[in-house]
């Protein structure tokens, strides 16, 4: 059972060592980086943001840009991410955490919001709820919810590495045991749709979108509905093949 006024916080994970695209978060984008926009479509879901970055020297530009968002940084091992969370989750005592990534320059912070209420409604501690699992959104909207005492016996638990860097699996693999699901999905699908930035081709579309279409004033259903009207802007990333946990 959850406290009845939970602590509530996003983490979201960056690192300036992308294998495919390095630096991808601090590209910049009319003016701005990356994270500029990431931050702030986060803030309109009304809740705090963390960053949770590496210790190693190369993400010292992306401490400077939390210094100067006003944003709570935590640093840990480049390769233990779920550390990083559980590490951010204590210092800043979150009782529940929305789990998102830096190179997801357009999540919908709204779609975020109506999400935490759902999950809150729920009122269960062992509740995981987003938008991965069935997926129907486009691949840069997502996010996952869930508690610190799920983080917890995740983090205690690990043994896996690829737990470690990917955070979630031993929670939504249910290999805790007793985690209840909640899933959010829109209709029609667009799960085929990529707005997250891995590769030069999706920086290509990613910077199309706001330079030339306002995207990162809309919501993600007008983003979706741009899409949907520009087959030429799907198409400039449509071959790309998302990295697999």
């Amino acid at each position: 059972m959850l406290s009845d006024s939970p602590k509530i916080g996003i983490i979201s994970q960056a690192r300036m060592t992308s294998t495919r695209l390095p630096g991808k978060v601090l590209l910049p984008v009319a003016g701005q980086p990356l994270l500029h926009y990431h931050v702030a479509r986060l803030r309109e879901s009304g809740l705090p943001i963390y960053l949770a970055i590496t210790n190693n020297s190369t993400d010292d530009a992306l401490a400077e840009f939390a210094v100067h968002a006003q944003l709570p940084c935590t640093r840990g091992d480049e390769q233990d991410v779920l550390g990083r969370y559980y590490q951010c989750a204590e210092e800043n005592q979150l009782d529940i955490i929305v789990r998102v990534t830096s190179d997801c320059p357009l999540l919908d912070g709204q779609l975020i919001a109506q999400g935490v209420q759902e999950y809150l409604r729920h009122q269960d501690s062992r509740l995981y709820l987003s938008n991965v699992l069935e997926r129907t959104f486009p691949r840069g909207f997502d996010f996952e919810i869930f508690s610190r005492e799920l983080l917890s016996e995740a983090y205690h638990q690990a043994v896996l590495p690829s737990d470690r860097e990917h955070v979630t699996p031993s929670i939504h693999q249910n290999r805790l045991g007793n985690v209840h699901f909640q899933h959010v999905t829109r209709s029609p699908n667009r799960s085929q749709y990529r707005l997250t930035v891995d590769t030069a081709d999706d920086f290509r579309l990613l910077k199309l979108l706001i330079e030339n279409h306002n995207a990162a004033a809309l919501t993600s259903d007008e983003i979706i509905a741009l899409l949907d009207q520009h087959p030429e802007l799907v198409a400039l990333n449509a071959h790309i093949e998302q990295k697999t946990a």
